[in-house]
């Protein structure tokens, strides 16, 4: 896992992605990628020879790291034996990945609709319960992210809807729980979650009930802020659909699979949905895979009435093999329970101590291997370090934040006015505190734009 320095080699790769690559959410002129030379574990390296340690685990999908051999070996062998079928077929990875990912899901969704991640798998979801309700409207929450493509950008709570919101797409947002910057003038987190649940009630009610097919949630919002929901809120949202006749779905995309320190984020609240979205951790996206975990009567709904959806890689033979590999490597080495331990022992305490030595940081919120840093400009009045959305100068203290970061070898994962911290959920404890010292460091960069 040594490096070698080829800056020539380097040079070529930007220049033909200058030339030719257009990249997401990216003004294309003003962007400068970095050519990445190799990847393992928890590090990847450019072709100066500079390496990182990946607090961001890509896009929060590497759950075992980059290039872990048991994984790759896994993709070989079935590239070797079928490297493709349809998906009308019975292949024996899509049977055994669909079987192993049922073992874990919550409660009773026992069948497994797959698609190539997790936007396409927000959007059968949300099919799934219109034709299952024959009801129009989608419930969803303020700071979120669901997606790219059409209907899950417009269930999306973040700026990045903006754009694409068409205003038809039958999608309500409410106001979910988050303490810090609580909605509902709540002084504890009791006060919240009922506070929270009577706003969802009376949307619900003054939407009309008969007309909303589903709420939708990140069961902990990922790229919005790692808002851990407080006790009682998902049991809660579970009762009033219960009480509507409500699809109840939890988007586990990012937080599924071993990242919360649990199998899935669900099973820290004890609540199950009727329908539950997964991609990312669920092979560390080393193949594209998602897919839509299904309750026994949703799935009776299309037991003698055809489901009227479907992908050509649907359940990809390569896809699946990756994933039966990632569980039972999963499995084996006790990631999941790598990452509860490590977040319970290591990241959350040295995570707060960080926050007590620099202003800058006003609250720290997370569970296992995926925490959120708050950054202000002042713990007393609760300022963001930098304004809701910005870009540009308004961002400079955030970006000096992050040149800071990748400065000192870590990589890190930055949005708004957080970061993230979210490496693979089998780093060691070493690494993770190598992490936490270049972290230290770069919050002193954003100190200097405290008041």
């Amino acid at each position: 896992m040594t490096p070698q320095p080829n800056p020539e080699a380097g040079a070529a790769v930007k220049a033909a992605d200058r030339d030719h690559v257009f990249h997401s959410w990216s003004a294309q002129e003003l962007i400068d990628p970095l050519a990445v030379a190799g990847a393992e574990g928890s590090y990847f390296w450019d072709y100066d020879g500079r390496r990182y340690l990946d607090f961001s685990s890509g896009l929060v999908y590497t759950n075992v790291g980059y290039q872990h051999p048991k994984v790759v070996a896994a993709i070989q062998e079935q590239a070797a034996r079928m490297t493709t079928f349809a998906p009308a077929f019975a292949i024996e990875a899509r049977s055994e990945a669909a079987r192993l990912i049922a073992e874990r899901t919550p409660g009773d969704l026992d069948k497994i609709f797959f698609t190539n991640g997790g936007a396409d798998a927000v959007e059968h979801a949300i099919r799934m319960a219109r034709l299952h309700t024959g009801r129009p409207k989608v419930l969803s929450a303020y700071r979120s992210y669901h997606g790219g493509t059409q209907q899950a950008v417009n269930i999306t709570g973040d700026p990045r809807r903006w754009a694409s919101d068409s205003g038809t797409a039958g999608v309500v947002h409410f106001w979910a729980p988050y303490l810090y910057r609580s909605r509902f003038y709540a002084e504890t987190e009791e006060q919240e979650c009922a506070r929270a649940l009577e706003h969802l009630e009376t949307t619900i009610a003054f939407e009309g009930p008969s007309t909303v097919a589903a709420i939708i949630l990140e069961t902990i919002p990922g790229t919005a802020g790692i808002m851990v929901p407080p006790p009682g809120y998902l049991a809660g949202v579970r009762e009033l659909c219960d009480k509507y006749g409500i699809v109840f779905v939890l988007d586990e995309v990012m937080a599924g699979f071993g990242r919360t320190g649990e199998w899935f984020a669900a099973d820290l609240f004890d609540v199950t949905p009727d329908l539950l979205t997964f991609a990312k951790g669920v092979n560390s996206g080393y193949v594209p895979l998602g897919g839509v975990a299904i309750s026994g009567a949703i799935a009776q709904t299309f037991g003698k009435r055809p489901y009227p959806g479907g992908l050509t890689y649907s359940g990809h033979p390569l896809a699946c093999a990756a994933a039966v590999a990632t569980i039972n490597v999963m499995a084996e080495e006790g990631v999941v329970e790598n990452a509860a331990r490590l977040g319970a022992s290591v990241l959350g305490p040295e995570l707060r101590e960080l926050a007590a030595r620099h202003p800058s940081v006003g609250e720290v919120r997370g569970v296992g291997m995926f925490w959120a840093l708050e950054l202000v400009r002042s713990r007393e009045t609760r300022q963001p370090l930098v304004p809701y959305n910005a870009a540009g100068e308004a961002n400079a203290p955030m970006a000096a934040f992050a040149a800071a970061a990748k400065g000192g070898g870590l990589w890190p994962f930055v949005n708004m006015n957080r970061t993230h911290v979210v490496p693979p959920c089998n780093i060691t404890e070493a690494e993770l505190k190598e992490g936490l010292a270049a972290l230290d460091a770069a919050l002193s960069v954003a100190d200097e734009y405290t008041e």
